[in-house]
């Protein structure tokens, strides 16, 4: 296509533009039907076998899996934004994405994993056949990710895995686990640490769904209790495991700050404004209102612009380790104050729920409020990414 780094232009390219439409005419004809809950959120069991064919067609048809080796199914010279077009066109589309963390296990394994990891797991993936899960957090770690406890103990050609993991998010229909379990307990904390892929159907493994205050059931806890890990599901080398996550934290963290989602909540604000009323009139004929809204427009787009400004540094080499955190936090954020604001405009209506008389959007404003808390707090809470911001990027004292 005669492109060069140097012609990068984000939003003018016309092979992203041709890239859009593909997405969405290929979820417009063929994308599972999906309710219209916000956020990261786990399936039903019976919607799982259309999930899982969906995401093969997304992978057949080289919309993802684009930066994986040629040999298992990536692209020669794969445009750099991709992925996060594809993923961003997926939500504007109200379209599901891939069930799982796939993604981030693949992106483990293409950089870290052995040729026979990748000749096994890579077509798996791709397929739909394997759903992943991600087995990081801990109930008593908190953000602190290091801080993890789960052991695994070496014993011949295999692992013995004890602990506990928390929010694992499709832990119930996952077929294999990203875990991380600390093998070294007297090495530094960011050290000693090594990921293995897990089969979630090891003896040992239980899985405990958690009942959310949205009323959905998201996340769950597992639990491993002397679980055996062959040592060639080891990804990367025993006791560097800290290295293999940092690409897949990274992901997980400027794609949950490209606030594609805020454009179809801003829509949903602005036909919200003028289907509820304040004494007896319109709540867009409100001087208030109407500045609030303004508001709400200037914050979105300038949430689209800091983390498309985050895209064209790393694309040209001068990326910063904070530009993920100020996008990850800004978006949370604001997402917060937009559904908070849209709950409190509906007075007393607000508290009515799905189902209720009188609710507007079948209860999707009521939902959205209660996930949206949740944004602050998954990859990274916005109080531990301030501190990365501060000392990392800023070189403040701790």
């Amino acid at each position: 296509m005669g492109r060069t780094e140097g012609d990068l232009h984000l939003g003018q390219d016309t092979e992203l533009d041709v890239l859009r439409q593909r997405v969405r005419d290929l979820a417009a004809q063929h994308a599972p039907p999906r309710h219209g809950r916000t956020g990261v959120r786990a399936p039903e069991a019976h919607e799982i076998p259309a999930l899982r064919n969906w995401t093969g067609l997304l992978f057949a048809e080289q919309l993802l899996g684009v930066n994986w080796p040629v040999e298992y199914g990536g692209l020669a010279n794969p445009h750099p934004l991709h992925e996060s077009v594809v993923v961003d066109e997926l939500i504007r589309a109200g379209a599901a994405g891939p069930v799982g963390c796939g993604l981030l296990a693949a992106a483990a394994i293409v950089a870290s994993g052995t040729s026979a990891q990748k000749e096994f797991f890579l077509p798996r993936i791709r397929s739909g056949e394997d759903i992943w899960c991600q087995l990081f957090s801990e109930p008593d770690a908190g953000s602190d990710l290091a801080n993890l406890r789960t052991r695994a103990r070496r014993g011949g050609d295999e692992f013995v895995v004890d602990g506990q993991k928390v929010w694992t998010t499709n832990g119930q229909h996952a077929d294999w686990g990203y875990l991380l379990a600390r093998t070294d307990p007297d090495a530094p904390k960011h050290a000693g640490i090594t990921v293995f892929a897990l089969d979630m159907k090891t003896p040992g493994v239980s899985v405990r769904p958690l009942r959310e205050i949205t009323g959905t059931t998201d996340f769950n806890e597992v639990f491993l209790d002397g679980v055996r890990i062959p040592a060639t599901q080891v990804i990367g080398e025993v006791n560097q495991g800290w290295a293999v996550t940092t690409t897949s934290l990274a992901l997980e963290r400027s794609s949950a700050g490209s606030g594609a989602s805020l454009f179809g909540a801003l829509n949903r604000l602005v036909r919200l404004v003028g289907e509820v009323t304040r004494g007896g009139c319109p709540a867009i004929d409100c001087d208030d209102v109407r500045q609030a809204i303004g508001g709400f427009v200037a914050d979105v787009h300038v949430n689209a612009l800091v983390s498309a400004f985050g895209d064209s540094r790393a694309l040209h080499g001068a990326g910063d380790i904070a530009d993920a955190p100020v996008s990850k936090i800004l978006f949370s954020e604001i997402n917060l104050d937009l559904h908070e604001f849209g709950l409190e405009l509906q007075g007393h209506d607000g508290v009515r729920i799905e189902g209720d008389a009188h609710v507007h959007d079948d209860g999707w404003w009521q939902d959205a409020f209660l996930y949206a808390r949740a944004f602050t707090i998954a990859g990274g809470t916005n109080e531990v990414l301030r501190n990365v911001i501060a000392e990392r990027a800023l070189g403040l004292p701790r």
